[in-house]
Parts: C-alpha cells; structure tokens; sequence
C-alpha cells in the first residue's frame, strides 16, 4: 500500500484556506466542487484532493479558484499569487474597485488578516498562523523563515516551487493538469552554485516540466528542469522558456541579428526555425535538467 505523503505545513495551511473560503462562498455563489472542478478542466475529485491538503495547491488551480470565489489569490495562497505575476502575468489581486475595503498597495499579510477577519471563520487557529507566516514570508521576498522549517545539511534549504505548467519541447502548449514527477523540491543554493548553476536570489528559481521530444536528448519528456523567471530576455544563447504565438516553449535559442532568433531543437529530426525577436516572450532561463535515468 502506498504511504500517505505529507504535505508541507504552509502548503496544507493555503489547502485549508482555500477549502474555508469555498465554505464561506459556496452559498452565495452557488458554487460546487463539481462546477469548480468543470471551470479547472479536472474532476470533482482532483478538486477534493486539493481542499483536503492530499494535493498541494498549484498555479492553475489557484487562479480558477480565485475567480469562482471571487477573492484574489492573495486570500489563499501568496506564493502561487507571486507565481502567477511573475510567470504568466495574470492579475492576482483585486483591484481597488473589485476590493473597496483594501488599502491602496495592500500587502499579502494585510490581505490575508483581511481575509482571515473576514471569511476565515472556518479555520484553526494554527493554520490561521501558518497562513499569514506564508504571506509575511512571501512580503519578505519569498524567504519563507518559520520554526517549522528545519535547517539542511547544508544549512541553506529553501522550497523550490513547481508551475503547473506543461512547457513543449516540440509544438507549443498550454496549460494543462496532469500528474508530475515532482512537486516542490527542497534544495541547497549552495549545493546548486557548486554544480554550477548560476543565479541571483533562490526565490527566482522554479520547476517546470518539459513536454514532448524536440530536445531530446538533452530534454526528455517529462523532464523536471529548474529555471530562473528573473530573466525575462535574451541574455545569450541558451535553453529558454517563453510564449511565442499564444504557446508555451522550451527550446534552445540563438541571437542571428537583425531582431531575429533561430529557434532550435536539439533532437535533429526538427529543423530549426527563425522567429522574431518582438514576438518572442521569454518567462524564464533553465538552468538544469534534472534527468533520471534508469540502472
């Protein structure tokens, strides 16, 4: 029988705030598990597993949430709000007009103990303090330091977040709920900088999967890569991820002049092509691959 995971205790605290806004909203607005689960493309069954903290909470379900129970997301879970921004730039808030009880350039604490005095009847006082210790953090910038969290054996431990995101390495994609590898990952940025991996601040690091054959056999399907959404343009030739023509990318990029960049895949059954520098939307740099390999 397969052991029950665990979740993190700021992922089970943004699991028991989402399920306690739901409660507080489901009356007035006629909401179900099952018309949530129909607007989030899942079944009411996925939905019950995030709300009971089986599952954690990820960016797509966070934002179709957020819109069903009318509360930004914020209210439920300041990381994936941070996610959502700096990914994707899908609104995460309200604005002051959908809000008019919130202070203009309010917080993620300051929205969280407004929403916690609001609509947080429903949740215990522990997961009332695991909450606002998550947007306190997530203000600080994303360094998330509560008693809860032990050192590393390096002394340096941070979460690393993963997008639900399905990136191609082949024809574009949107998107998409389906089972990973991975979930969020804790590494040393220390252990990371010795292998080489080079970057600024930890909190700009994420995990995407790869989707599709195109890179292979630097990228595998279904890969698990750690990127930097801190580097939102051609910094060089490399692998990036980014949007072009409405679709979500990762391929090897090269600078040819003239605001054009060669789009390469390094599978070599796929020819490269040549696109336009302004219509190319870089969200990240990948930074590793974190291939498994069979022994």
């Amino acid at each position: 029988m397969t052991k029950k995971r665990i979740l993190p205790p700021d992922r089970m605290a943004e699991c028991e705030a989402a399920h306690a806004l739901f409660l507080a909203k489901k009356n007035e607005l006629k909401l179900s598990q099952k018309k949530i689960a129909d607007a989030a493309g899942m079944t009411p069954a996925a939905v019950n597993l995030y709300f009971k903290g089986i599952n954690p909470l990820n960016a797509q379900f966070a934002a179709v949430l957020a819109r069903m129970i009318q509360e930004p997301v914020e209210a439920f879970s300041p990381r994936l709000a941070e996610e959502i921004r700096n990914l994707v730039g899908v609104p995460s808030t309200k604005t002051e007009a959908d809000e008019p009880n919130a202070k203009p350039g309010a917080s993620a604490a300051e929205i969280v103990r407004e929403m916690l005095g609001r609509s947080g009847k429903n949740l215990s006082e522990d997961a009332r303090r695991r909450l606002l210790a998550v947007a306190e953090a997530a203000d600080g910038g994303g360094a998330i330091e509560v008693d809860y969290y032990r050192p590393g054996v390096a002394g340096d431990e941070v979460w690393i977040a993963h997008y639900d995101v399905r990136a191609a390495m082949g024809g574009g994609q949107i998107p998409h709920d389906y089972p990973e590898m991975l979930q969020d990952v804790r590494v040393s940025p220390q252990h990371l900088r010795e292998m080489g991996v080079e970057f600024k601040e930890h909190f700009h690091l994420k995990m995407v999967t790869g989707w599709g054959q195109s890179m292979a056999p630097t990228i595998k399907h279904r890969d698990p890569l750690l990127v930097d959404i801190s580097i939102r343009e051609f910094v060089g030739d490399g692998i990036y991820m980014f949007s072009w023509e409405g679709h979500l990318y990762i391929k090897r990029l090269q600078w040819v002049g003239d605001d054009q960049i060669k789009m390469i895949s390094d599978n070599t059954m796929h020819p490269p092509q040549t696109i336009r520098a302004d219509e190319t939307y870089i969200q990240a740099r990948v930074l590793l691959v974190w291939n498994a390999h069979l022994v």
